[in-house]
Order: structure tokens, then C-alpha cells, then sequence
């Protein structure tokens, strides 16, 4: 197959020139070419940026994809980094599905003010994590 054109491959693989160019700076994908002022790149080029957005789209930094790839630019994916990876990635979701439950409470809370529910003020402690605990109002002491 001959080698694809920046357009081209920007179109199949659905980002914008700009950023083949970028991610060619970053050592990331590489050109083979060009026909005129138009980079030209290999075909495989395509799995390659399925591979980038992949890591993207789970959260790995452009730097960790790149040591994804081998010099020769094969896939070399460390699996202790895919396992660590997906660990956080629980977690964010288990954090994610406490703020959701915590936003449709707040959403039907029938206390005159979010900031009277207990469920609510619990919610505000766990979020800042340093605010204080809801004041309690003293009583004055009878005077004798």
C-alpha cells in the first residue's frame, strides 16, 4: 500500500493534522517522507494513533506511550504498567460513582438549605477534606 498523506492520515484516524505533526515532535509517530510540503506516512502509521488513543483515552501521558514503543517502533506495553494503570482507573470510577450518588441527594434533598442536610455537610467535609465539622450552637448558661 503506498504511503498516506497527512490529510489522508488525519482523516482515518480522526485528529487534526496539527496534532500528527505534534505527536511526529514528540518521537511518537515518524513521516516518511514528503511529497511536496505534505508529510507522507507508512500506512501502519494508522495502528500506531489507534494505539495513542488508546492510552490517551485511559489516561496515559504522552511521555508513558511513548515508552510504550520499542526503538524500532513496535509495541513494547509493560503489563505491570497496564495492571497499575486500570487499579486507578477503579478507583476513579469508584470515586466518580460516590459523587454521582453524592449530586443526586443533593439534587432531591428536601432540607431547606444544602447546607442544613447532614448528608450534604458530610458530602462538603469529604470533598475539601479539611473543612471543619458543622458548628454545633452552644447554649448560654443560665445565669444564677
Amino acid at each position: 500500500m503506498p504511503d498516506l498523506d497527512i490529510a489522508e492520515v488525519a482523516r482515518r484516524a480522526a485528529v487534526p493534522a496539527s496534532t500528527l505533526r505534534y505527536y511526529e515532535e514528540k518521537g511518537l509517530i515518524a513521516s516518511t517522507g514528503r511529497r511536496g510540503l505534505r508529510r507522507q506516512f507508512d500506512p501502519g502509521v494508522l495502528e500506531r494513533l489507534a494505539l495513542i488513543a488508546l492510552g490517551r483515552s485511559a489516561g496515559f501521558s504522552l511521555d508513558e506511550i511513548a515508552r510504550m514503543f520499542a526503538p524500532d517502533g513496535q509495541p513494547r506495553i509493560d503489563r505491570r504498567m497496564l495492571a497499575d494503570k486500570a487499579d486507578e482507573l477503579d478507583r476513579t470510577i469508584r470515586e466518580l460513582g460516590v459523587l454521582s450518588d453524592s449530586l443526586r441527594h443533593a439534587a432531591v434533598c428536601p432540607a431547606p438549605s444544602h447546607l442544613e442536610c447532614p448528608t450534604f455537610r458530610r458530602i462538603l467535609r469529604g470533598a475539601a477534606g479539611t473543612l471543619p465539622a458543622p458548628a454545633v450552637p452552644r447554649r448560654k448558661a443560665p445565669r444564677p
